[in-house]
């Protein structure tokens, strides 16, 4: 009879036990729950097979490992993974992979995965979806949705959605929507909506709403909507509402709307709406509360208002001037105050008291 040998039977009473153990083991790992990143999709017979050195996926695995505990080397990533350790790789990865590295990930030429929790190094560092930790990328550092941590780019480093923590770029430092934190750009610093920290770049800096914080740049800084904080400029510095702080630029600062705080300027400085100090070569607005030191100009639009004090050569208040000002010719619409000049306008005087050399006043 067939197997009827003892050497035989023995052969297939091993073969029986390693079956039964293999058939216990997978329905026990079968039972297991398993959490979305980690579970592993249909099997992708295109980029499939991996060498696993592994026991329960704690260890090492080479290849296009779906699952791994430890160190997974890979020479192009594809697919559905995840990998909790380091997943290192020596190429991009294939299209629509998708990938959740927790840990390292390092890769030559780029490193990228759909999301990314921790350290991720390479000429590039890229995520689909989010980075968080810290990413090192000799070219630059981008993500589809969100920034996280400390990102370094050299050339620059960017993401669809928002930029949070620290990041330098090499050019510049962008998001679609929001970003905040310590931003150094060496081109420049850009965020779709709200920016907010300390901000540095080379060339500008600008926001498509609200800029707030210590704001520095080597041309401009603008913003669609308010800037509040510290603003330095080496040319301009503009919002398409309101300027709130301290605000210095080597040319001209303006507002749609106003211009409130301390306002340096080295030409012109101005906003319908003024408050605080302003001073510049030329100054202006149409409502003004505070102070104007302007060596050339100052201009007050019909039908506006200066309250306080401004010294100029000429000081042109074609409204109604309440306080003092110091120039060559003060000229003022109403005068509700004093002018101390060589020649003083006052509109609401009568006969000669209209324009007088060296003081001229109204109640």
């Amino acid at each position: 009879m067939l197997f009827a040998s003892p050497r035989a039977r023995r052969f297939l009473g091993v073969a029986g036990s390693v079956a039964a153990f293999l058939t216990v083991e997978t329905n026990a790992r079968a039972q297991t729950p398993v959490p979305a990143d980690t579970a592993a999709p249909a099997a992708d017979t295109a980029h499939d097979g991996a060498l696993h050195l592994t026991i329960h996926d704690v260890g090492l695995a080479i290849g296009n490992a779906r699952h791994v505990d430890g160190i997974r080397l890979n020479y192009r990533d594809a697919g559905h993974y995840v990998v909790h350790g380091l997943n290192a790789t020596v190429w991009t990865t294939y299209p629509h992979a998708d990938g959740v590295v927790q840990g390292i990930a390092f890769g030559v030429p780029v490193t990228q995965a759909r999301r990314i929790d921790g350290l991720g190094v390479g000429v590039g560092v890229g995520a689909d979806d989010d980075f968080t930790g810290v990413a090192l990328g000799a070219a630059g550092v981008g993500a589809g949705k969100s920034l996280r941590g400390i990102m370094v780019g050299g050339l620059g480093a960017g993401s669809g959605e928002d930029v949070k923590g620290i990041s330098i770029g090499g050019l510049g430092v962008g998001a679609g929507k929001n970003v905040r934190g310590i931003i150094v750009g060496g081109l420049g610093v850009g965020a779709g909506e709200t920016l907010e920290g300390m901000s540095v770049g080379g060339i500008g800096v600008g926001a498509g709403q609200s800029l707030r914080g210590i704001t520095i740049a080597g041309i401009g800084v603008g913003a669609g909507d308010n800037i509040v904080g510290i603003t330095f400029a080496g040319l301009g510095v503009g919002a398409g509402n309101r300027i709130r702080g301290l605000t210095v630029a080597g040319i001209g600062v303006g507002a749609g709307s106003s211009v409130e705080g301390i306002t340096i300027a080295g030409i012109a400085a101005g906003a319908p709406r003024v408050r605080g100090l302003v001073a510049s070569l030329m100054a202006g607005g149409q409502n003004v509360k505070g102070a104007l030191l302007a060596p050339a100009y100052v201009r007050i639009q019909r039908d506006g208002s200066l309250t306080g004090f401004s010294l100029s050569a000429f000081n042109q208040v074609k409204g109604t001037q309440h306080g003092l000002t110091l120039g060559v010719f003060n000229f003022a619409r109403e005068l509700h105050g004093v002018q101390i000049g060589l020649l003083n306008y006052a509109g609401n005087n009568h006969g000669i008291a209209k324009l007088l050399p060296f003081v001229n006043a109204h109640h």
